[in-house]
């Protein structure tokens, strides 16, 4: 009985010597397969890291061009505005935009000098510079 009792011990050691040689396999090749997915996950890490920043930059940027751009928008209205005050206020704007109109209209020289009170030689120069 004691021989089959070391043949069974024999048997016993020598399966879990295999258990262990498969097991030890299986967990290395694991262990390899995590390692890469380790890099792997700081690499897209290090990559996220690196287009958020790059995000950052841009909208950074955006910020800036936007409040230029505002600000221009604004300095064009304001100049705007004033274009058109100053027109308002000059007389003789008023009577060469009515002019300018006129002659939109088909208003020859004649008409031009009575409606708007310009000399001939004014007549005739705005009707061939904006005749269509």
């Amino acid at each position: 009985m004691s021989q089959e009792l070391l043949i069974l011990i024999v048997i016993i050691v020598v399966a879990g010597a295999i258990f262990w040689t498969v097991f030890s396999k299986k967990t290395a090749k694991l262990q390899s397969k995590v390692d890469a997915l380790t890099l792997l996950v700081k690499e897209n890490d290090r990559q996220r890291e690196s287009v958020k920043r790059e995000l950052q930059e841009l909208r950074s940027g955006t910020i800036g061009v936007g409040k230029r751009v505002l600000e221009l928008e604004q300095k064009i209205a304001k100049q705007s505005d004033m274009i058109e005050e100053a027109s308002q206020q000059d007389p003789q704007s008023k009577l060469y935009s009515r002019a300018l109109k006129m002659v939109g209209l088909g208003a020859g020289v004649q008409e031009l000098m009575e409606e708007c009170e310009l000399p001939k030689a004014e007549a005739e120069l705005i009707i061939r510079l904006h005749k269509k």
